[in-house]
């Protein structure tokens, strides 16, 4: 690399601390606002950085990437996923890509359990009758959900996200279950006290709660389609952390209108902030803006991470996340 300091382009604001080491470091240009770039001012980016830190609001197609000319040589993701970026491509073009992997574990299984929470013991409405002073005092009947402990859990992805969930589902008491497209170690496995079903359609025939904890990738696009939903039990309940795209929306919407799926907790949605209007209207549905990494220790870390991605790019060495299309 040459000697003088990499430019680099940020995409959104990120934490100061970040944005300030950053500045220390290399030569940045920061956003003032944090509406996110439009096409054309992603593809002008690309065009005069050495490196760019783009978030998942920043799709990055082959298209783009084919107008970047040839000065861009990193994309150092701030995020762990990457299905917003077109990894094969960049890397035809001899371009890396890094990410942000660990680092949201603990952040999005506390969310995927406070959704389990909230919609197995109806907690926004509860939150709703207050707030609107309609609460007539308490009563035998009113506001009755559903006892969390003694639930069967079926967990779809057991990753590291996957994984921290169980934890977290067998202190409160729930039976855990998963389906990955791989078993996990016998010894993880015993450690979580969890059962593996190689069928996902026998799996979510038979789950209380079915928390997705896969990434978004072509085999899992609609991994819970409309057939495999019908398959869930009608007192069953569905949260998702990872990515809206792998369940169909319009199909889940359906379903929970019709009473066929007792309710969902979402903090992702299949067309990002385009969210089903449907769904806002049912009260048996919860609904987060995507909060799930949503921690200042995290946003930090993640950070920290994106700045040693790309010092040690700087520094003439294999970024340490850096990832490659067999990974996906």
């Amino acid at each position: 690399m040459p000697a003088q300091r990499l430019s680099v382009v940020v995409t959104r604001r990120l934490p100061e601390i970040v944005e300030t080491r950053m500045t220390e470091l290399f030569d940045v240009d920061l956003r003032d606002d944090d509406r996110p770039m439009t096409r054309a001012e992603l593809v002008a980016a690309m065009a005069r950085a050495d490196v760019i830190v783009p978030c998942i609001t920043d799709r990055i197609d082959s298209g783009m990437l084919g107008q970047a000319g040839d000065r861009l040589k990193l994309i150092a993701n701030y995020g762990a996923g990457v299905d917003h970026i077109d990894v094969a491509t960049a890397r035809q073009r001899g371009i890396l890509v890094s990410n942000t992997p660990g680092v949201m574990t603990d952040d999005t299984a506390d969310m995927a359990l406070a959704l389990i929470l909230a919609v197995l013991r109806r907690l926004p409405e509860g939150m709703a009758a207050m707030q609107a002073g309609n609460w007539e005092g308490w009563s035998p009947t009113a506001f009755m959900g559903g006892r969390v402990a003694g639930k069967r859990l079926g967990i779809l992805g057991m990753g590291r996200i996957g994984q921290a969930v169980a934890k977290r589902a067998r202190a409160f008491g729930m039976q855990v279950h998963y389906h990955n497209r791989r078993r996990v170690h016998a010894d993880t496995e015993a450690a979580l006290e969890a059962t593996y079903w190689e069928s996902l359609d026998q799996m979510i025939s038979r789950m209380d709660v079915v928390s997705v904890n896969c990434p978004h990738t072509p085999s899992t696009f609609h991994l819970m389609n409309a057939r495999r939903l019908k398959l869930m039990k009608p007192q069953a309940v569905i949260v998702n952390t990872s990515r809206g795209e792998v369940i169909d929306e319009n199909a889940l919407t359906r379903m929970l209108r019709a009473g066929d799926i007792a309710g969902a907790g979402l903090d992702v949605f299949e067309k990002g902030r385009e969210v089903n209007p449907r769904l806002r209207e049912l009260p048996n549905v919860v609904l987060l803006p995507h909060m799930g990494s949503a921690t200042r220790e995290g946003r930090i870390e993640m950070g920290e991470k994106v700045l040693i991605n790309i010092k040690t790019f700087a520094d003439g060495h294999r970024p340490p996340d850096l990832v490659v299309p067999s990974m996906l």
